[in-house]
């Protein structure tokens, strides 16, 4: 099997997990492994299974690999990548689902993974200057404020030893 990792990645989270990708493949076999912007298109194209690699934006895929997966006709398809909110496997399956909603009809989804992932320092301040200034919004603020402390953590050890797992369980189906 030929297989591509491309992923989209602006806090350095997404990427630790394409590596972790790559460290849980075989070294033959692959194609390209990079940003969306850098990888091959030939390569792709000549790839059996794709991983494909986000950065979850309002609930969705960048419009990069929005656009990427688009093209990927008759290809088997891994898509992972790190949301900053919501450490429920419900939130994460629907970002899961949105991303897939890209990809054209004859693709086949061989496996999916979803973490938190760490958030840039100013969305914190953000949220401690809005609860300042809107006593209003003071309690979401806190929610938002826990959320972005526990997010922090990830992607962590657990995360990957799960995201190797299922890479490894998609090359055996």
């Amino acid at each position: 099997m030929t297989y591509a990792i491309v992923y989209d990645s602006r806090t350095g989270n997404t990427e630790e997990l394409a590596r972790a990708v790559a460290g849980a493949l075989p070294a033959q076999g692959c194609l390209a492994f990079g940003r969306v912007d850098e990888v091959d298109a030939a390569s792709m194209a000549q790839a059996d299974r794709v991983y494909a690699g986000f950065w979850t934006n309002r609930g969705d895929c960048t419009d990069e690999m929005g656009e990427l997966l688009a093209g990927l006709a008759g290809k088997e398809v891994f898509l992972f990548g790190t949301c900053g909110f919501g450490a429920d496997e419900t939130y994460f399956a629907g970002v899961a689902a949105r991303a897939a909603a890209h990809l054209p009809e004859s693709a086949q989804i061989v496996g999916t993974f979803m973490c938190q992932g760490r958030m840039p320092s100013s969305v914190r301040r953000r949220y401690e200057h809005t609860a300042a200034q809107n006593p209003a919004q003071a309690a979401r603020m806190a929610q938002l404020i826990a959320n972005f402390d526990e997010a922090a953590a990830h992607p962590n050890d657990d995360d990957l030893v799960r995201l190797r797992a299922k890479v490894q369980a998609a090359l055996s189906a």
